[in-house]
């Protein structure tokens, strides 16, 4: 059995926030833990709902931090620390309000880019050293005050997009599992096109 693997989808807690552009990176978690059939569990111990899959045959363990999005590092930290994971073995999935809805972008560390659960994480881990999945959520042009947006929810005519955009997301998750990290960002970096993807 090869290493274990952390896939983190960040996001908040709660019926409130429950498919919110925000909440992009738990839409991603929930689709690969229904794709493996993983189910589901609380750990207090992590402050977080946690899935162990296996999946290609890695041992991959799925989390939603449950302490709201600034202090997501704190569940992340607990996590890493309890399975003594290497940084490399660990993915963190975040919306991105600066790439437009359908852009999607692995890369392998770096800063933030002012989102507060990725400042959190890297706080508590001490590095940026980490792979990190951005899934575009856009803006609206011009706001500057963009809470309203990334906490609404997806509109109807955005969600077929969104679940295109969510299997694109999962497959380009598989193939950094099975074949690493350049070679997911390669494939699968760049824009789903709404509808037909194919062209």
């Amino acid at each position: 059995m090869e290493p274990m693997h952390l896939i983190v989808g960040l996001g908040n807690p709660g019926a409130e926030y429950a498919k919110t552009r925000h909440n992009a990176g738990f839409l991603l978690v929930e689709r690969l833990a229904a794709k493996w059939r993983a189910d589901w569990a609380g750990e207090r111990k992590f402050s977080a709902r946690v899935a162990r899959a296996v999946a290609g045959g890695r041992k991959v363990v799925l989390c939603e931090p449950q302490t709201f999005m600034n202090l997501s590092g704190e569940s992340v930290a607990a996590v890493v620390q309890f399975y003594r994971l290497p940084l490399e073995q660990m993915m963190v999935v975040v919306d991105d309000a600066d790439l437009p809805l359908g852009e999607i972008r692995l890369r392998p560390g770096g800063g933030s880019g002012g989102h507060h659960g990725l400042d959190s994480v890297s706080q508590h881990l001490g590095s940026r050293a980490y792979a990190r999945l951005r899934i575009g959520i856009g803006r609206k042009q011009a706001a500057r005050e963009i809470t309203g947006h990334v906490l609404g929810k997806f509109s109807a005519g955005e969600q077929e997009w969104l679940e295109q955009i969510l299997a694109r997301a999962a497959d380009q998750t598989e193939c950094w599992l099975n074949a690493g990290l350049q070679k997911a960002m390669s494939q699968f970096n760049g824009v789903v096109n709404p509808k037909n993807e194919q062209k």
